[in-house]
This record gives C-alpha cells, sequence and structure tokens, in this order.
C-alpha cells in the first residue's frame, strides 16, 4: 500500500480532491500550504508531542481483554482511546489542528460535530489555546447527546443548532462551511474526521495516526509479532483510517471496518459521488441527492465516508462490513458487563462484529476503542438493552 497517498492534487486513487465553491479555493489553499510547511516543522511537532503526553494522554493502553477473549476463543486487545482526555480520540486530531489555527493567526474556531465528542474535543482545545469557538450540531443530534452540548458550553463554546434536513451530521457539515465560506480571513474549520476537501482527509490521518503507531509498537512488545486482525468503526472514518494506516503495507494483517448498516456507503449500497468538498462513496440516489441514513450512533449517521477509506475498499487491502442497531447494542452490552468498559455507541459496532468472525486460539485481534459511552446511556436505557 502506498504511503506516499494523496497525490499533490489530494487523490487517492479517483478519490478525494478540492471540490469547493469559489469562495473556498483561497482558503483552502492557504490551508494546504500551512499544513504541508509546519507538518515538517521540528517545532511544531516537539509541540504535537508534548500535548499528545501531557494534556490528552498519551500514549493510551493497549489493554489485553482476558475476559471477552475467553469469551470469542482468542487475544483481543483494546486500543483504550475512551481513555483520552474528554473520552475518545477526538482530541488527538483537534490539538495538531488548534496548533496549526495558531500559526495561521486565526482566532476563530468552528467545528461540526454528530456524538458530540469532537465538539467537546474542539471546545476543550480553543479554550487550552484561547480561542473562539462555534460548534454546529444537528437538532436531532443535540436531543440524542444533551450532556455533551452541556460540557461544550460548560467549555466556552457556543453550540448553534442546525434545524435543515435531517438535523444529523451531514447537515451540520454543511452549516459550517457556510460559515467558513462567509468568514475566511479569521477562521479556522476544525473538521472533525476524514472527510471533505483536501488537505482534510491526509490531515485527519496524519493526527489520527498516532493510534495504528502506538498500537503497532505496543502488540509486538507483547506478543512478538503483529496482529491477525484490525477492527474498527467507521463513520467519516478518523479513529479507523489512524489505527488501520500503519498496518497497510502488512500484508497479513487482515483489516475490518465496521460501519452502521443504516449509514453505511463502502459496504451497503454507496456509488461514487462528491459530498462536502471530495469525491467518494456516498448514499445517494440515482439522480445524486444525497440519501438519509439511520442508525443509533450519531456519529456514524453520515451519508459519506473518507476518500481514503474509498480507495482502500476497491483496491480489496480493508474489508468493510455492515453492523445494524442490534449488533451494535449487544457490542455494548457484552463489553461492559464482561470487562467493566462501557463504550461508545461507535465501539460498539466493532465489538459487536467480533461474533461473526471466526477465530482460533492463536488469533490476536486489536479493536480500536474510540470513545467511552457515558454520552450514550440514556439512549441505552431508551433501547431496552437487556432484550439484547
Amino acid at each position: 500500500m502506498r504511503h506516499h497517498l494523496p497525490n499533490k492534487k489530494g487523490y487517492f486513487g479517483k478519490y478525494g480532491g478540492q471540490f469547493v465553491p469559489e469562495t473556498l479555493a483561497e482558503p483552502v489553499d492557504e490551508l494546504t500550504k500551512a499544513y504541508l510547511k509546519y507538518k515538517k516543522d521540528k517545532k511544531f511537532k516537539e509541540e504535537l508531542n508534548y500535548y499528545f503526553k501531557n494534556f490528552i494522554g498519551r500514549p493510551t493502553p493497549l489493554y489485553f481483554a482476558e475476559n471477552l477473549s475467553r469469551q470469542f476463543g482468542c487475544k483481543i486487545y483494546l486500543k483504550r482511546e475512551d481513555l483520552c482526555h474528554t473520552g475518545a480520540h477526538k482530541l488527538n486530531n483537534v490539538i495538531g489542528q488548534l496548533l496549526l489555527a495558531r500559526r495561521m493567526g486565526k482566532r476563530r474556531i468552528i467545528a461540526e460535530t454528530g456524538a458530540g465528542q469532537h465538539g467537546v474535543a474542539t471546545a476543550t482545545g480553543a479554550a487550552l489555546f484561547g480561542l473562539k469557538c462555534i460548534v454546529y450540531m444537528g437538532e436531532e443530534d443535540i436531543k440524542r447527546q444533551a450532556l455533551n452540548v452541556f460540557r461544550m458550553e460548560l467549555l466556552g463554546a457556543k453550540v448553534i443548532p442546525v434545524t435543515s434536513g435531517t438535523k444529523t451530521l451531514k447537515d451540520a457539515i454543511n452549516e459550517t462551511m457556510r460559515d467558513w465560506m462567509a468568514n475566511a480571513n479569521d477562521t479556522f474549520y476544525c473538521l472533525g474526521s476524514c472527510v471533505g476537501p483536501h488537505p482534510y482527509p491526509m490531515m485527519v490521518r496524519d493526527f489520527q495516526s498516532v493510534i495504528g503507531r502506538e498500537a503497532k509498537a505496543q502488540h509486538f512488545a507483547a506478543e512478538k509479532k503483529l496482529p491477525n486482525y484490525l477492527v474498527a468503526c467507521v463513520g467519516g472514518g478518523s479513529n479507523s483510517i489512524g489505527l488501520f494506516h500503519p498496518f497497510l503495507d502488512d500484508a497479513k494483517v487482515e483489516i475490518i471496518g465496521c460501519e452502521a448498516k443504516g449509514a453505511a456507503p463502502l459496504s451497503n449500497g454507496g456509488t461514487v459521488g462528491i459530498l462536502h468538498g471530495s469525491k467518494s462513496y456516498i448514499l445517494q440516489s440515482k439522480s445524486g441527492q444525497i440519501l438519509n441514513t439511520h442508525s443509533i450512533s450519531a456519529g456514524l449517521d453520515y451519508s459519506g465516508v473518507g476518500p481514503e477509506h474509498s480507495y482502500l475498499k476497491d483496491t480489496g487491502r480493508v474489508k468493510y462490513v455492515p453492523v445494524n442497531d442490534k449488533e451494535a447494542l449487544y457490542g455494548f452490552k457484552l463489553l461492559s458487563e464482561k470487562e467493566g468498559i462501557i463504550p461508545a455507541l461507535e465501539s460498539s459496532h466493532a465489538i459487536g462484529y467480533l461474533k461473526k468472525m471466526k477465530l482460533n486460539k492463536n488469533d490476536t485481534v486489536i479493536v480500536c476503542l474510540s470513545g467511552r459511552g457515558d454520552k450514550d446511556v440514556e439512549t441505552i436505557s431508551r433501547n431496552c438493552i437487556c432484550s439484547y
């Protein structure tokens, strides 16, 4: 697999690119030049590593889940991104982007959020660096994730409800991009996943690849070999590409991305199109209208996916599978009861898929536990988890 991708125009094969209105062409170009400059800068990397260690709490553990391993008859390791400050992997990317924003002289930060974890992370980073923060969030997701809305406001962010469309993540991204178009001079769009126009898919992947680099070294220290499987949930796809990317050249490692069945462009009926500034697999009608999606998990309730994931699907390097709500609820309950770890509903899709895998006693599996489940307890209580 080619680690040099994307190319200079931001394409992973035929996916990616910069499909933006004229008013965003200059801001996107400015961002691209700034990232390519600072990603090689020694002081930038030193500062990023400082905050990774001392603020986020990296490296996160690679935890041997003994009880879960006994359940499935193999060795299962959990990459504990739920133990990052703010409770999810999102802060890895946010700290990187906001350090870049400061160097670019941008003092106003905007962000979209679905499950609320990226919004909380952005509000946290903005508070840390003394930046103004506005978060766009779908009205439906505000209802589902009331706790995270309160956390964002507590951190000093302004949360703006989005009432258009399905009132979920897709529409929150639309509104954030409109804001960016109107306020590009002083505003930095801190995008939360590996979607959007170049350089976002590359930039978010680079910041999140710390997950896979750590996991690879930690697994080798424990097992003296590479894992047999990697498993992670995929919405836009940042936690998964972060885990997967450092293993792409290791052909013997089987990689599995778990989409929510009602929002699964890679594994359940998506076709190639353009959404939010890049070309990828999306859920759309024959006339190109974006289709509504459904997932019990707000963070996976999205019509598109990152362009690098689309490329990895076409090359066959990663297997993408649909996981339904019932299977995700099973994963949520299983990990809670077996390991005393309450996972985010997003991560629960990856846990739930384990029962479909044909595993033997010599296999080792790394599952990315992308976030903790505090935010989802109310949703779970309404869905009668006891019946699963």
